[in-house]
């Protein structure tokens, strides 16, 4: 059967959320929470997402058994009720089995994702990376602006300590901010009015069989957009699409596009700069989160909102409040003494960007990076080029490897990237063995990256940092 926002969700009295604590599924989850929505659902493990959404309402079990499913959702009207999956749960999940088995309306994020934005126009930002910056950033311009926009973010938004951003009326909401997520092709699910590439790098080789493959998928994307709508790329990105929107903009960081920055200033603490535009220059902005891969970030939201008619004035204000992402280029401690940045980079680009900024900011200190990498498939793929990134670093502490939805593959551990990194200090450790080998030192930058859970251990980190321990 195929669904429909109208044969669906006008219906729904109960959700239940299959991997409920994950970044795109809580904040569907948050959404049908505000809805007055009966939600509830699994995840592997608490987290601070978790206990947000149970703090809210939501009724959250963390083991797979059928028999912890509550009975709003066991024995309630089948046609009343909707399970939602992420793609990084296995098939051989019990709960997912048993709805499956017993003929549940069973759908994926993405679908949900597509049905609940339907309703508004799509500002939908793509990209291997950086597509949780730039939306967020989108998303608070928008609402500071006092347009009717709701946003469904991959990341917390220090501004609203949420990933949901909702208008007064969200079913009534003109616009609808959200990324475009590449994994499991998950982003063909939606139909933008304006759409934004941030980055097309080979990545998810589990899903895609090369970078050809990842680029014909982006160009499936494009074609997706409304043919009266705005396609919105950086200006390196290469697009061969045969069906383009009616407008097609470009920007980049300091070279000349449509959009671009001029006049930068910056330092450990902010940037200062302004945005060059079709429709003329935003002077002095300024941004409280420091480097140049947030000014290109930065330029590309504004680029989206002049687009949609955000005046310059209302754009640099919303820039001059902002308050980062959690995860994002975040500082954890920033002291003349002192400083820890914690960051999601997982990625072997992401990683090169990131420490690339570190080391512009703070050129006389010392670097020390502590990285969690992020899936067996993606450790054996790209172990050259990430050993080739983390090099940039002076230091390495480098932990095994968070899993997420993957099985061991033979062969395939942490040490297969230590070998090949070339800093003169570099340590192999288990996570739980992490803060035995981080030392307090001078003139130190200290650095956690990763996307699975090293960022639990930042609190620990920050003491100990701070306690001398």
């Amino acid at each position: 059967m195929i669904y429909t926002e109208k044969n669906i969700l006008n219906n729904i009295k109960a959700v239940y959320f299959i991997g409920i604590g994950g970044i795109g599924m809580s904040a569907l989850a948050a959404y049908f929470l505000k809805s007055g929505i009966f939600t509830a659902g699994y995840d592997r493990m608490p987290s601070k997402i978790t206990q947000n959404l149970q703090d809210d309402g939501a009724n959250i079990h963390f083991s797979d058994a059928v028999n912890l499913i509550p009975n709003e959702i066991t024995f309630g009207e089948k046609e009343t009720v909707l399970i939602v999956y992420t793609p990084a749960i296995p098939k051989t999940h019990s709960e997912l089995q048993f709805f499956t088995d017993h003929n549940y309306k069973v759908l994926k994020r993405s679908e949900i994702l597509g049905m609940l934005t339907s309703r508004s126009k799509v500002l939908a930002v793509a990209g291997t990376h950086g597509k949780t910056s730039v939306s967020t950033i989108i998303a608070h311009i928008f609402k500071h602006s006092g347009s009717a926009v709701n946003a469904f973010l991959g990341g917390i938004s220090k501004n609203y300590n949420s990933n949901l951003i909702l208008s007064d009326r969200p079913k009534n909401a003109e616009y609808a901010v959200t990324e475009a997520d590449e994994y499991d092709r998950s982003f063909l699910k939606l139909f933008p009015f304006t759409a934004l590439i941030t980055a097309i790098d080979e990545d998810h080789l589990d899903i895609y069989k090369d970078i050809n493959d990842i680029r014909n998928t982006f160009e499936q994307f494009v074609n997706q957009i409304n043919k009266n709508g705005n396609l919105i790329l950086k200006k390196s990105l290469n697009i061969k699409s045969t069906v383009l929107p009616k407008h097609v903009f470009t920007y980049a960081l300091d070279s000349k596009s449509d959009y671009y920055a001029e006049q930068i200033k910056s330092n450990t603490v902010q940037s200062q700069f302004n945005i060059v535009t079709p429709k003329g220059i935003i002077k002095d902005i300024v941004f409280n989160i420091p480097g140049n891969l947030n000014i290109e970030n930065t330029i590309a939201a504004a680029a989206l909102a002049d687009i949609h008619g955000i005046s310059h004035q209302e754009i640099k204000e919303a820039l001059a409040s902002w308050q980062g992402v959690k995860r994002r280029f975040e500082y954890i401690i920033n002291t003349p003494d002192m400083v820890y940045i914690d960051d999601y980079a997982h990625h072997p680009e992401e990683l090169k960007a990131f420490i690339g900024s570190v080391r512009k900011l703070y050129p006389e200190k010392i670097l020390t990076g502590i990285f969690q990498p992020h899936l067996y498939s993606r450790t054996r793929d790209f172990a050259d080029a990430f050993a080739r990134s983390l090099s940039l670093c002076d230091k390495i502490i480098l932990t095994d490897i968070y899993p997420a939805r993957e099985k061991p593959i033979e062969g395939v551990s942490s040490k297969i990237i230590f070998d090949k990194i070339e800093c003169k200090e570099k340590i192999l450790t288990v996570k739980e063995d992490l803060l035995k080998h981080i030392k307090i030192e001078n003139n130190t930058v200290y650095m956690t990256m990763g996307a699975g859970d090293i960022d639990r251990y930042a609190d620990k980190i920050k003491n100990k940092l701070l306690r001398n321990e």
